[in-house]
């Protein structure tokens, strides 16, 4: 009997990337490719459609990031199990997307079988990180989750108003926003103002410096 065939979803906002990606995918017997999307928002909703098992996911892409998406993409299709590829080694990038639900992290520089090793052991619900990073690094991430303390303000919000904050931040507008999370715009002002409100921040601009203060953005990610 053949071994279950793996149904990655590759997204990357660059074209050349994908392609790569989707030849060493497809050279492996236990795998295919099912689809390639070009942003968070596209990955997100061909995630739902196509029911990868595995979302192989760049963070620096163009309206919702990687970063965000990966919370997103969870929450829509918990039984989808997310890789993140990207050329970002920062801890605080592995943190957050794991933090997300994420269970691989693998640099784009590190050798190709580091991207076959994360699918595979995604898929069997296991963590994999790039051999380029250290082990610590989830050491200690599952060991800050344990002990870590409240943001300030941040911590008040519900859930739905984290990820509205978490989108604002990262520059999608309020129609932009309503798509992403399937609710009215009306309804994303809704939980605008009561994000301003709570946190005490006049505008978008006091909104970002504060994600940026407490980690939620890195103006790094944005900058490549």
């Amino acid at each position: 009997m053949s071994p279950k065939t793996i149904k990655v979803l590759i997204a990357d906002d660059h074209a050349i990337v994908r392609e790569g990606i989707r030849q060493l995918v497809g050279a492996q017997e236990d795998m295919e490719v099912v689809g390639e999307a070009g942003d968070g928002l596209e990955a997100l909703e061909m995630t739902k459609s196509l029911r990868p098992d595995v979302l192989l996911l760049d963070i620096a892409m163009p309206g919702v990031s990687g970063l965000e998406a990966v919370n997103l993409i969870k929450d829509a299709v918990p039984t989808c199990q997310v890789v993140v590829l990207t050329m970002h080694s920062k801890d605080t990038f592995v943190h957050r997307v794991l933090d997300g639900g994420a269970l691989g992290y693998v640099l784009k520089a590190s050798p190709t079988e580091d991207v076959i090793k994360a699918v595979r052991a995604a898929h069997q619900g296991e963590y994999f990180l790039s051999s380029k990073i250290k082990a610590e690094v989830v050491n200690a991430y599952l060991d800050s989750r344990k002990q870590a303390p409240a943001v300030k303000g941040y911590d008040l919000l519900s859930e739905r108003e984290q990820q509205v904050f978490r989108l604002v931040a990262e520059g999608n507008s309020t129609n932009q926003i309503a798509d992403v999370l399937c609710v009215s715009p009306k309804t994303v002002e809704k939980h605008r103002t009561n994000i301003m409100k709570k946190l005490g921040l006049k505008d978008r601009l006091e909104l970002v410096k504060m994600a940026i203060r407490i980690g939620i953005i890195d103006p790094q990610l944005w900058d490549n």
